[in-house]
């Protein structure tokens, strides 16, 4: 039987701002401010992973047209 996984509670200091910023990010996306954090570091890590890839990474239109490269992950 595996043992069950723990959580690690971190300390963050964010400017106001940017704590405002994740309190609309949480409100819009009907969540918490932990899971804002949580899907913004899994998706950091596909961009890093594309960077190392050597792929590019970006948001494309419904035709799959580019509409903007994300750089300097």
């Amino acid at each position: 039987m595996a043992a069950e996984q723990q959580n690690v509670r971190l300390s963050l200091s964010v400017s106001p701002e940017l704590n405002a910023l994740l309190e609309q990010l949480a409100v819009a996306g009907r969540c918490t401010k932990s899971e804002v954090l949580r899907k913004a570091i899994a998706l950091y890590d596909v961009a890093f992973e594309a960077k190392l890839q050597k792929n590019r990474l970006g948001i494309l239109d419904h035709n799959k047209r580019l509409l903007t490269e994300i750089v300097g992950l």
